[in-house]
């Protein structure tokens, strides 16, 4: 005989279930990807002509009538029926999204999806424009500063794949990624819980390699491991609109908290967010790219950047993919929900963060449903989460000099430095 609460349990896991099926065909980035040929086409007419770019169609009626399926089953007042029909509601309207490319509706159910870069955030009276803004304008006050730094030493393809080879089968284990050399690839490097695929040909930094292992395999395949094991919650399998928030600003944030985040990384994607803007407004391929062509000096970034504002888009302007605003959001919610965390005690939050791909406001039907054996423990964790002692000490650094008020102090420092003579340092050493 089966008990109330077994009832709620097979519920749960039938909703679940159906709304990672929906999810299962909603693959948003590879259906928005550009042939190669299109970039080549583009640079080779010194980028004067629109590029004229196809999308293979997609219809959303079995996506949708899965989750009106799963709708029948949903009640939403209590915390995990919230959560259930908050992640309804996203998965439908991706497939209405993706039903929509190359037209202005892409947009409209994008912005529902991502956001708009004047729309002021829910919970804070500030835009994504603005923050972008923001991290500009204080970069900009950073450019005075004279810092010699060596020249960086870059790596081959061949060297990052053997250096991620064996980094990801010293953290995965038997269920580490294959590392893949490919010739063509939309970026120097591309992770799915399967593979990191590494272009041929591409040079990595020291900085760029941490920032991959980190960004990459440390978090998007880290969760999507975690999630194919909850046999219970499959939904936490799957990525949709409604995690990438959360996952990409997980993954930004794991670039900071290792140091593999530079200036132009930040500048990038405050970049990112202007550009969706300058398309709102009616500036075609031609002029945002023109535009990261002035940003970068650099043609074949100046295209990547461009035509990650423009996929699935309206090529001639005014209907933008807004999926970039979510990069800087992500990273401000989530160093928002960690120091929460830790000012809460509850380090028990951070590793429900990992469980699988799942969004900020998810933590407390998570828990739940943690409470009644459905949700497990992620296996994978990033290091600084399994050994959080650099955490620990930032976020009380943080703290601390928040609560300082450091006006006077600073003002002291300025008059020091005002009366010290400017001194010519030597650059560093560079090995040849």
């Amino acid at each position: 005989m089966t008990t109330p609460t077994d009832r709620e349990k097979d519920r749960i896991r039938a909703v679940t279930g159906l709304l990672h099926q929906a999810c299962k065909p909603i693959r948003i980035l590879r259906a928005l990807d550009w042939a190669p040929e299109v970039k080549e086409a583009f640079l080779a007419g010194g980028g004067r002509e629109l590029p004229q770019v196809t999308y293979p169609p997609f219809d959303p009626t079995p996506s949708i009538d899965l989750v009106r399926e799963a709708r029948r089953q949903i009640v939403p007042f209590t915390t995990i029926d919230v959560w259930l029909d908050r992640h309804a509601q996203s998965i439908e309207l991706g497939a209405r999204m993706l039903a929509a490319v190359g037209t202005p509706s892409f947009f409209e159910f994008g912005r529902q999806l991502y956001g708009e870069p004047t729309a002021p955030l829910r919970y804070a009276a500030i835009s994504p424009l603005e923050l972008a803004q923001s991290v500009l304008d204080t970069i900009d006050q950073l450019a005075h500063i004279d810092i010699s730094t060596a020249p960086p030493a870059y790596h081959s393809a061949e060297e990052v794949a053997v250096n991620l080879e064996r980094a990801v089968r010293a953290h995965f284990g038997d269920q580490a990624p294959a590392i893949e050399l490919v010739d063509r690839l939309s970026a120097n490097a591309l992770a799915t819980s399967k593979a990191i695929r590494v272009r041929r040909g591409a040079r990595f930094t020291d900085r760029d390699f941490t920032q991959l292992l980190h960004h990459e395999a440390f978090i998007h395949v880290a969760t999507s491991l975690n999630g194919k094991a909850q046999t219970d919650l499959p939904l936490l399998a799957a990525g949709h609109p409604g995690t990438t928030r959360t996952q990409e600003g997980l993954a930004v944030f794991a670039e900071v908290i290792s140091g593999s985040i530079e200036l132009d990384r930040l500048r990038r994607l405050a970049d990112r967010v202007v550009a969706i803007q300058m398309a709102i407004e009616g500036a075609d391929f031609l002029e945002v790219n023109r535009f990261f062509l002035e940003r970068t000096g650099d043609p074949d970034q100046a295209f990547e950047n461009t035509r990650r504002v423009f996929r699935g888009g309206v090529i001639t302007g005014g209907a933008p993919f807004c999926k970039d605003l979510v990069y800087l959001l992500g990273l401000l919610q989530v160093n928002n929900a960690i120091r929460a965390c830790f000012a809460a005690g509850r380090a028990d939050c951070l590793s429900i963060l990992f469980c699988g791909k799942l969004d900020i406001f998810d933590i407390p039907a998570l828990c739940e449903l943690y409470a009644m054996g459905l949700c497990r423990a992620p296996r994978f964790l990033p290091p600084w989460i399994s050994d959080p002692r650099h955490l620990l000490a930032m976020l009380t650094f943080n703290v601390f000099i928040n609560r300082m008020h450091l006006d006077t102090i600073i003002d002291v420092a300025r008059k020091l430095l005002d009366s010290a003579p400017l001194v010519r340092m030597p650059g560093p050493e560079v090995d040849s």
